[in-house]
C-alpha cells in the first residue's frame, strides 16, 4: 500500500484554518477532503488518514495518506503545501537501524467498573475507557512501540497537549507527545504501525508515528 505525507503551514489568517486550529473534529473533517477515493464505513481508516499538528509558533500540519492527496480539496489560501511519497523509504526501514521518533497519541486503558457481572455469561463490562497519566503513559507507549517494531533506548520525552474542543469531552482529548530514539525490530510490524497509526483518537489527531534515522 503507498503511503504518503503532505506537510501544510497553515495560514492562521484564513478563516477556517484559524477554526479547526481550535477545533480538531472540524480540523478532521476538513482533511477528509483530502483522500482522494474516501469509501466504505470508515472512509477515514479506507484512506489511511493520520495527521498531527507539530508544536511550535507557526501552525504546521503533518498529513499522512494511503493515496496522493487531493489537494484541490483543500479550501483556497487554507496554507502551503508539499507532498512526498514515502513508500520507498519503508522498505529501508530493516532491524537493527537506529532511528529518532516522535508521536503524538491519546494513551487510553479500560478500567474495570462496579458493575456485577452479566448474569447469563459471567462476565463483567468492559469497563470505562480512561485517559492515563503519568508513569501509566510511559508504560503505555513502551508496550505499544515494542508492538510497533521498535526498542525504545532512551527514555521517552513527553509533552502534554490538551485538546482544544470545550463542550465535547471524552478520553481522546488529553494527548501526549512522545520524542526519542529506538532500534527497529521487526520491520513488518514497523510498516503496520505506520501505515496504520497507533492508539486511540486517530480522528482527533493522534497515532501518527514519523521516524528520521540517526
Amino acid at each position: 500500500m503507498p503511503v504518503t505525507l503532505t506537510r501544510i503551514i497553515v495560514n492562521r489568517n484564513h478563516r477556517l484554518a484559524r477554526s479547526d486550529l481550535a477545533n480538531r473534529p472540524g480540523m478532521h473533517k476538513t482533511l477528509m477532503r483530502l483522500l482522494t477515493h474516501p469509501a466504505g464505513p470508515t472512509p477515514r481508516k479506507s484512506g489511511g488518514l493520520l495527521f498531527r499538528l507539530e508544536p511550535g509558533l507557526d501552525p504546521v500540519l503533518l498529513v499522512q495518506t494511503a493515496d496522493t492527496p487531493d489537494l484541490a480539496g483543500l479550501p483556497a489560501g487554507y496554507g502551503t503545501t508539499d507532498t512526498r511519497d514515502l513508500t520507498p523509504i519503508l522498505s529501508t526501514l530493516t532491524p537493527g537501524l537506529p532511528v529518532r521518533y516522535r508521536i503524538t497519541a491519546a494513551p487510553t486503558a479500560y478500567r474495570a467498573t462496579s458493575t456485577p457481572p452479566d448474569p447469563a455469561t459471567g462476565r463483567r463490562p468492559r469497563g470505562k475507557i480512561t485517559t492515563l497519566h503519568g508513569q501509566d503513559t510511559q508504560t503505555w507507549w513502551q508496550r505499544r512501540a515494542a508492538g510497533a517494531g521498535l526498542h525504545l533506548t532512551s527514555p521517552a520525552e513527553t509533552l502534554r497537549r490538551p485538546f482544544p474542543s470545550p463542550g465535547r469531552p471524552g478520553p481522546f482529548y488529553e494527548l501526549t507527545q512522545f520524542d526519542g530514539t529506538a532500534t527497529i525490530t521487526d520491520q513488518d510490524l514497523l510498516a503496520a504501525a505506520l501505515r496504520d497509526g497507533i492508539g486511540k483518537g486517530k480522528p482527533y489527531g493522534a497515532g501518527l508515528l514519523t521516524l528520521a534515522a540517526t
